[in-house]
């Protein structure tokens, strides 16, 4: 049985070798780190993703998070739900399709919009709603790497009205609300989370992370008798 990820890589030997070799000066640059065997993959993507070591150190892990995600993409057919386009447009289409995986986002329909205005709240809050009403957050993995009130929201979602994502990526980039927005989700228990600390955070960073675990899930599936 080949040992090579046949879906989650590049596809070309020239953008394997590229990437392996981006991996390789990552982890000899790095220096210490406390991740485990399990999260590093997916901090050393996010460092690839951006060129910012940085993300070593900022990038915090529920202890259940790793499995939760690669459990959900085995299982297939697991809704990818994100704040924004930006995400959806970011992930491979082959990638998810190999698990049966879709994506979501609501942020800019017709509904989201005109709720937003009359309730004065957020598309982003808004377009979480949406997904909760269409019963698209239980089991999904949730992306949102622009909007903290998106991640204030789903934080809400979860605790008043019983949403169950399988897993959160909580990566809102800013200045407003972004730090407060990831250190709620880090409160959470019984939703497995992947945050980025403080300001820093962005849709590449979730599209990296979402990436990393398909890859991981692939090599998981190839492994299996």
């Amino acid at each position: 049985m080949s040992t090579v990820n046949t879906v989650t890589e590049q596809l070309t030997r020239a953008g394997q070798v590229i990437e392996h070799d981006s991996f390789a000066i990552i982890d000899a640059e790095v220096g210490p780190h406390a991740y485990t065997e399990a999260q590093w993959p997916i901090v050393r993507r996010m460092i690839h993703a951006n060129a910012d070591f940085d993300f070593n150190g900022l990038t915090d892990f529920h202890a259940d998070a790793v499995e939760a995600g690669i459990q959900a993409m085995l299982k297939g057919g697991t809704p990818v739900v994100a704040d924004v386009e930006m995400i959806c447009s970011g992930l491979s289409q082959p990638r998810l399709g190999h698990f049966g995986m879709k994506t979501h986002q609501f942020i800019s329909d017709a509904d989201v919009i005109e709720t937003a205005k009359v309730e004065d709240t957020t598309r982003a809050v808004q377009a979480m709603r949406k997904a909760h009403r269409k019963g698209l957050l239980n089991g999904a993995i949730v992306g949102i790497g622009n909007a903290p009130t998106a991640l204030i929201e789903l934080v809400r979602l979860i605790r008043e009205e019983g949403a169950k994502p399988a897993l959160v990526v909580g990566m809102p980039v800013g200045f407003v609300s972004a730090a407060e927005s990831k250190d709620l989700v880090a409160e959470l228990n019984d939703v497995p989370w992947i945050v980025i600390r403080g300001r820093k955070g962005g849709s590449t960073l979730v599209v990296a992370t979402v990436h990393a675990l398909l890859s991981m899930a692939e090599a998981r599936q190839k492994a299996q008798p």
